[in-house]
């Protein structure tokens, strides 16, 4: 006896396939309303069902991010003195007073957090290389060779001019 199969399909386009022996199988437009009806139905309350852990896991975040901000203050010491509430920048005192020179901020600053921009913008053009290495082959590696050979340039130079100097 060889067993016929019964394909429903479910809402989301998947199809739902089970195997009924031969003289189990009616001929008649009830039976498969009936099995598409069940299917429909286990099809909504397993799809319901895989976003539990995902919903969960947000409950539990929001509620630990919450608790967290509200705990804080209760169980933190509250000890404040000048120091402590005093705006701080870049190293420097804060004063009512313009500094002379209208308040200029030292360059070495400005330059390590252009050299921090700069390695992280060649970090975002090279981890794609890293991922597709294989496929790139050996132009791949003279493209990213010449890439990093312009970035050594580029600190060569400013660390000839004293721009990592922090005397």
């Amino acid at each position: 006896m060889v067993p016929a199969v019964n394909v429903t399909f479910a809402p989301a386009g998947l199809a739902s396939a089970s195997h009924v022996p031969a003289e189990h199988v009616q001929a008649g437009i009830g039976s498969t309303q009936t099995q598409a009806h069940e299917v429909l139905a286990q099809g909504s309350a397993a799809g319901i069902g895989i976003y539990l852990p995902l919903v969960l896991l947000i409950v539990l975040a929001a509620a630990f991010g919450i608790f967290s901000v509200l705990l804080g203050p209760l169980v933190g010491p509250s000890r404040y003195n000048r120091a402590k509430t005093a705006a701080y920048e870049c190293g420097i005192e804060p004063s009512p007073q313009p500094v002379a020179g209208a308040g200029r901020m030292p360059v070495a600053y400005y330059v390590t957090a252009m050299l921090f921009i700069l390695f992280d913008i060649e970090m975002v053009f090279l981890f794609p290389y890293a991922v597709a290495a294989d496929a790139l082959g050996l132009w791949g590696l003279g493209a990213v060779a010449l890439f990093i050979a312009t970035f050594f340039i580029a600190d060569f130079y400013v660390w000839r001019r004293g721009g990592l100097d922090w005397n």
